[in-house]
Order: structure tokens, then C-alpha cells, then sequence
């Protein structure tokens, strides 16, 4: 198993602080989660029914003409691997490390580099594998480039699999209404701007042929009856999703800034997090912990990521341990 964010009770065991107690900053989750209504008991006392308006409704804010509903975009990352021919497969890098473990263990050739790469030298690879925005490094790439990338894999048979786990906040800049094309998948997920990582729900958008195929190998009743029930409530809150844009922007902006201002110098981000090169990263990580604020390190390269407090009171407190930090070097 690879390493995640959220590992919130591994690090109070570790640090001897209330789970409670902690700041978590480690993951890419909105903060600002859409507020979870009440299930209905038909939705726990049936099984989930493919008819029951989830993929309309998907469909409709996804501007995507087809998809299928997956338990999480992280099923979708296991399986596709499982239905491509053997491939030579490049994946950016830095990015999500279950892309590269997917195919891998699937017995794909796998290279692993920077986007710059992949663009120049797509024609050495069959699939392609985009995060956009990256998760971490923040690369965001032109809608018109991405379509010419996947048109030259598209004419001789390849695909190219852009997950956008973290573009609801700029949904002008997905690929989704053109997935219906060969060769061509998006995926897309409900935890990071929805808040509803525990739901495990996502989507798959592509061809009709691909999806029928993913459909056969994930099986039937990929969601539950009460996260399909939540998820139509979501997607149709256009009001919320909205508001909800408004407030991530204004968010990532203010840690941005309150990095810099730290001394941690403008790296990457989006509007879900920021990330930070920094030879320092691991120490700023530890010292962090041992105040109750939990960030993602990541050793290659040596960086942090920060996920985006939920109120004034959690910036205010990531401010303070960020001044004492850089005060007690100073004075070390």
C-alpha cells in the first residue's frame, strides 16, 4: 500500500495528541464540504438501481456525454490498467503515485516524467497518464494542447487519461465534454470539491465501448444506496457548488500567502492546496506535527503540501506555529 494523506490517528498515536485536537492540512479535501442531508431508509433497504437519475444529473454537471458512476476515481485507477493491451505508459511526475503502482503491477512498461517530457516525446508512449490540475506540482495545462496530445495517441490506437480529481473549482478548463472521443478518459471525483471523500464516489467519462468494458470488470452496484442518494443532492446544488468555488480561490490565496510570508516560497498549487519545494520540508513537517498541524511530506522532491485550512481560527493557528517554528531556527 502506498503512502496517503489523512493518516490523521497515525500521527496523533505518534505525537500523543488527540485526533480532535489536530489541524489537518495533510490532504487535498475541501474543507468546505457540501452539507450532507438526511437518507432516506429506502435508500440503505434497497439495492442501488442504475435508473435512478444519478447519471442525468451527472451527466449534466460533468457536461460529459457519457460516464459511469465508480466507487471513487481510485477503482477506475486499478482497473483500466487491466483493460489495455501491454503498453508503454507514460505518467507525470511528480504526481499520484497509484497511477504508476496501477500499471505497474498491471505489467505495463512504465515511465515516470515531468509533463514537458510526455508532450515532446508522446509519440515514444501508447497511454499517457495527466493530473490536472497536478496533484501536487500544480501543472495545468491548455484544453487545446491536451486535445492535440490525444489526438496523436488516438491515430495509432492510444489513450490518453487525464484524472481531474481537483478541477471542479475551474470546470471551464476540463476535458469532459470532449470524452466521448476514442481514446480519451477522464476522471472525476466527488471528494475533493463535494467534501465527501468517505462517499468513495466518482466518475468515469469516455467512449461508451470503454465504459461498458470498465462496467463489466467493476461489476454491479459500484455505489451504495445512500452515496448514490447524497450525490444526486449534490450535483444538482448549483447554488452551493457556486458559493463553494468562490471560497476555494479565496482560500488557497490567503495560504499562498501566509506561506510566503514564512519564508516557504511560491512553488505550485490550485485551488485546493499549495505545494512547497523546500530542502527544508521534512523538518518544517516534524515541527509542524509536534504542534498539532498535519501536513503531506513527500521526499522526491523534498517538498510539503498544504491543504487549505477550514476557518480563520485554523489559518490564525497555522500562522502562529509558522512564526514560532521560524523563530526558534533563528534562535536555535
Amino acid at each position: 500500500m502506498l503512502e496517503h494523506g489523512g493518516r490523521l490517528r497515525r500521527a496523533a498515536k505518534r505525537f500523543g495528541l488527540a485526533a480532535e485536537l489536530w489541524l489537518d492540512l495533510s490532504t487535498g479535501i475541501s474543507p468546505f464540504g457540501w452539507p450532507v442531508a438526511s437518507i432516506p431508509p429506502s435508500a440503505w433497504q434497497r439495492l442501488p438501481e442504475d435508473d435512478d437519475g444519478l447519471v442525468e444529473l451527472a451527466r449534466d454537471y460533468y457536461a460529459a456525454p457519457h460516464l459511469l458512476p465508480v466507487a471513487g476515481s481510485q477503482a477506475a485507477i486499478q482497473a483500466l490498467p487491466e483493460l489495455c493491451v501491454p503498453s508503454c505508459v507514460g505518467i507525470i511526475e511528480p504526481g499520484y503515485a497509484e497511477h504508476a503502482h496501477a500499471w505497474q503491477r498491471a505489467g505495463h512498461q512504465v515511465e515516470s516524467r515531468s509533463a514537458a517530457v510526455l508532450f515532446a516525446e508522446a509519440k515514444h508512449y501508447d497511454v499517457i497518464v495527466l493530473i490536472h490540475p497536478n496533484n501536487p506540482g500544480g501543472h495545468r495545462f491548455e484544453v487545446a494542447a491536451l486535445l492535440q496530445l490525444h489526438a496523436e495517441l488516438a491515430a495509432r490506437g492510444g489513450w490518453l487519461i487525464v484524472d481531474e480529481a481537483f478541477i471542479d473549482a475551474t470546470p471551464e478548463q476540463s476535458l469532459c465534454a470532449f470524452s466521448d472521443r476514442h481514446g480519451l478518459i477522464v476522471l472525476r471525483s466527488v471528494g475533493k470539491f463535494f467534501g465527501l471523500a468517505g462517499a468513495r464516489a466518482g466518475f468515469v467519462c469516455a467512449a461508451p465501448a470503454l465504459l461498458h468494458a470498465l462496467h463489466e470488470r467493476l461489476g454491479p452496484w459500484t455505489l451504495s444506496g445512500p452515496t448514490r442518494h447524497l450525490l444526486k443532492l449534490a450535483l444538482a446544488d448549483r447554488d452551493w457548488q457556486a458559493h463553494a468555488r468562490k471560497r476555494l480561490h479565496t482560500a488557497s490565496q490567503q495560504l499562498a500567502q501566509l506561506l510566503t510570508a514564512h519564508g516557504l516560497a511560491p512553488t505550485a498549487g490550485c485551488a485546493f492546496f499549495q505545494w512547497r519545494c523546500d530542502e527544508r520540508a521534512a523538518a518544517w513537517h516534524e515541527a509542524l506535527a509536534a504542534r498539532g498541524i498535519l501536513t503531506r511530506l513527500f521526499e522526491t522532491p523534498a517538498s510539503l503540501r498544504f491543504g487549505l485550512p477550514g476557518d480563520d481560527a485554523g489559518f490564525a493557528r497555522l500562522d502562529s506555529a509558522l512564526r514560532d517554528i521560524a523563530h526558534a531556527r533563528v534562535n536555535a
